[in-house]
């Protein structure tokens, strides 16, 4: 697996994760978990042969919300930030939605769904991205930044 975290030793005694379908979750025991070479491997429950196991490629995991660790001041989790509304900081109108956030080494980047239903990216960097409230949904830029997709 590679984990989309800063916290990878999380993978450590793990009772539980969630494995992506089409449309939810479904919730897999995880019977044992080791690092080989740097990177989490589970085991999990009924899972017993490669062919079975291959069937879970390239699936998103995700740990249960009671096991987030608490980020620096600053950070947001990915979560938080889709469905939050994007607001223009000189004007103050809403330009749209995130949608999803795409990470990439330099900085990461935000897909929003603009209110007349395009999609624009916005590069997370401190010119373009003003203030973000994750409580609130609300995040405030410059959109100058926004490239249309």
């Amino acid at each position: 697996m590679t984990p989309l975290t800063d916290f990878p030793e999380r993978f450590v005694n793990i009772k539980e994760i969630f494995v992506s379908r089409k449309n939810d979750w479904e919730k897999k025991k995880v019977v044992s978990s080791k690092f080989v070479s740097g990177r989490p491997v589970l085991l999990f429950e009924n899972i017993n042969s490669p062919e079975q196991a291959s069937r879970l490629t390239n699936r998103f995991l995700a740990i249960p919300k009671n096991m987030v660790m608490e980020l620096p001041e600053g950070s947001n989790y990915i979560y938080d930030l889709i469905g939050c509304q994007v607001i223009d900081e000189k004007t103050g109108e809403t330009i749209g939605q995130i949608t999803d956030v795409e990470l990439f080494p330099a900085n990461d980047v935000y897909m929003i769904e603009t209110n007349d239903g395009r999609m624009k990216s916005l590069p997370v960097i401190e010119r373009y991205v003003k203030k973000v409230d994750a409580d609130a949904k609300k995040v405030f830029i410059d959109p100058s930044g926004m490239i249309e997709q």
